[in-house]
């Protein structure tokens, strides 16, 4: 009995996204992308070069370092590869490990020279 409570909200969320997608094209506005893992990692990894100072903060168009943020971001992206061992495909995997590879890289060198200044 609650199984088919879930899937009938669950269809009735589906079908109400839809009718505002729907509206939002008819209105020429914005239609966000579907949400998918490349994408939400491809965020996080923007969000921490805008904290690393690599790229602008699009709110104030500076470049603000914020070197505990950057890490708090790394360690998240760090804790969602753990998390998904063995759940992501190949492509994903790859992407999360070159991530974090770079984003590890800058950091490390961003805390060197915060050191040497």
């Amino acid at each position: 009995m609650e199984e088919d409570n879930k899937k009938k909200v669950d269809e009735s969320w589906k079908e109400t996204a839809e009718k505002q997608k729907d509206e939002l094209k008819k209105e020429g506005k914005f239609i966000p992308p579907e949400p998918d893992f490349s994408f939400f990692i491809t965020t996080l990894s923007i969000q921490a070069a805008i904290s690393l100072g690599d790229v602008a903060n699009p709110a104030t168009n500076q470049k603000e370092e914020d070197l505990n943020q950057a890490k708090f971001i790394i360690d998240t992206l760090g804790m969602l590869q753990e998390k998904t061992k063995g759940n992501l495909d190949s492509k994903e995997t790859q992407l999360l490990e070159n991530v974090l590879y770079e984003l590890r890289m800058q950091y490390v060198s961003k805390t060197k020279e915060a050191k040497h200044d």
